[in-house]
């Protein structure tokens, strides 16, 4: 099922809707290894060998956010970055954050 969210793209969310349940939220964390869930935001933080790779790997994550128009809060810490997804138009989850957050893990295995 992982697979069906890493292929699918965000859907433009203008507010309006409801953000998923915690029984929703709970059926996608499975498919976003590596992420967890506090409160109504995801979060998953990400080590890489030095600054150089951390910043290799911005550069994708970047057009990855703008291609699905959807952008992840990040800060950097040298080697270490730390990611947080909602969606900003609910204040909670929707479904392309899990579909960002899969989106994200593919990247790391490319």
């Amino acid at each position: 099922m992982s697979e069906e969210l890493n292929q699918a793209h965000c859907v433009p969310c203008e507010g309006g809707v409801q953000p998923l349940t915690e029984e929703q939220c709970d059926k996608l964390m499975p498919q976003v290894p590596g992420w967890r869930r506090e409160g109504s935001k995801i979060h998953r933080t990400l080590e890489f060998e030095d600054f150089v790779a951390l910043m290799d790997f911005v550069g994708p994550l970047a057009a990855l956010a703008e291609q699905e128009a959807h952008h992840p809060d990040f800060c950097v810490h040298y080697n270490r970055l730390e990611l947080t997804v909602w969606t900003h138009a609910i204040g909670g989850l929707s479904r392309n954050d899990y579909i960002l957050a899969a989106r994200i893990n593919a990247l790391l295995s490319d």
